[in-house]
């Protein structure tokens, strides 16, 4: 038996944590310091590592337990009280870089910069258009002090909205994919799998709540395995028995999770494992695969290409629902800019076209780019479009502010958590 597993790890967990540093130290978030940690690590670079089974199922457990933790940080109310101008933001954010990221795609083809390439893989470079990040643009609207004001508190609620339409594209595209069966039978196993997941939830919640009822306060650590289980359960039904993907059914538990009255606890309980070891193996993972020598002038013109599709594409799809809510020019410029950013969910849905073969291993390199771009651009793009205008107040009593303590809340130490249960 080789243990050459746990140097492999050592090595991931140190870069990660040193790039993640380095980068935040630069205005950007720590993901992009693992993706980097992973192509300089990696075959792109210096191929001290490279990619293992081992690896690759401790990815798929990360990218499950991301998607979990993301489902109990989902408010459902604040999603309802979002609004007409949070959904239909957040739609036309959807919509409108799916259009744009499978025509693209389909341009790209014809031009010969995508050789052989599928309608189902221009679909599936749409969806990973779809996604947003909404911590880049959280932190730098704090900065300039616009996180109250009328356009980020619409950002903060599109974002949230934005997530669970872009799991539902994801869901159709994949179960697509992989069935090889007729649409009408994708769909109808797509609605079954929903109908499940809401006895899933309606049951989960009263599961948790009588365990809640009965177990007495210092038996406090059974609340996460049970939750974990959940989610363990969730995740193979929806792949096994669904066609669906596992982090949709990881997603659905966190939600159910996120209903309970221990949920706050539950996400602390989390974030050690989340934070410690899968989420940097996971976006390292996704770095290792990357191969950069296949890199040609062809592949930089389409990477680059892609890279203005994507914002464009966010600016111009939110800016339109931004308009329809009644927002002047500049406010659809800065409402479509704050939503430009992506992140880790458009690298979770790019790695799940890839596992399932809809996508080719060399449309990874573009959407990195593509990425780590979007990520570098965002805050330079909004610091622009606010440039002139007063700062907003910072009032407590607003979606933003609320964002940020439940941020706090999920930061504090277990020490503190577990007195205040107690």
């Amino acid at each position: 038996m080789s243990y050459h597993y746990l140097l492999d790890l050592a090595l991931i967990l140190l870069s990660t944590k040193l790039l993640g540093i380095a980068t935040g130290k630069f205005q950007m978030p720590r993901v992009v310091g693992a993706l980097l940690a992973g192509l300089i690590l990696g075959p792109a670079m210096l191929n001290v590592l490279s990619e293992t089974e081992f690896l690759t199922r401790l990815s798929e457990l990360g990218v499950i337990v991301i998607l979990f933790t993301a489902g109990m940080s989902t408010d459902l109310r604040e999603l309802r009280s979002a609004g007409k101008a949070g959904f239909l933001v957040a739609l036309c954010g959807v919509l409108a870089p799916m259009a744009m990221g499978t025509g693209f795609g389909a341009l790209a083809g014809r031009l010969g910069w995508l050789p052989g390439n599928t309608f189902l893989e221009n679909l599936f470079l749409g969806t990973v258009l779809t996604a947003t990040s909404v911590s880049i643009t959280v932190e730098t609207l704090k900065e300039l002090g616009r996180l109250d004001t009328k356009v980020g508190s619409t950002i903060l609620a599109a974002a949230l909205i934005d997530d669970v339409l872009g799991l539902i594209a994801l869901t159709l595209v994949s179960s697509a994919a992989g069935s090889g069966g007729s649409l009408p039978l994708v769909l109808l196993k797509i609605a079954l799998f929903f109908v499940f997941a809401i006895a899933a939830a309606c049951g989960g919640i009263w599961l948790f709540r009588r365990i809640i009822e009965k177990a007495h306060e210092k038996n406090l650590r059974r609340y996460p395995v049970f939750a974990f289980v959940l989610c363990l359960l969730l995740a193979y039904c929806a792949e096994e028995f669904f066609g669906v993907a596992d982090i949709i059914g990881a997603f659905v538990a966190g939600l159910v999770v996120a209903c309970t009255p221990k949920a706050d606890y539950i996400r602390s309980k989390f974030e050690p494992l989340s934070y410690l070891l899968l989420t940097p193996v996971f976006f390292a993972g996704i770095g290792i695969k990357v191969e950069l020598p296949q890199l040609n002038g062809t592949l930089v013109l389409f990477s680059l290409s892609l890279l203005a599709v994507a914002i464009l594409s966010k600016i111009i799809g939110c800016g339109l629902g931004a308009r329809l809510c009644g927002f002047d020019g500049k406010e659809c410029l800065q409402v479509g800019c704050g939503m430009a950013c992506r992140g880790e969910v458009a690298l979770i849905v790019a790695n799940r076209g890839l596992s399932i073969g809809a996508l080719s291993q060399a449309m990874m390199t573009p959407i990195v780019i593509t990425v780590v771009g979007c990520a570098v651009l965002t805050p330079i793009l909004l610091k622009l479009c606010f440039s002139g205008q007063p700062e907003g107040s910072m009032a407590d009593n607003t979606l933003a502010d609320r964002y940020h303590k439940a941020e706090q809340l999920e930061r504090m130490s277990d020490e503190m958590l577990e007195k205040k249960t107690l």
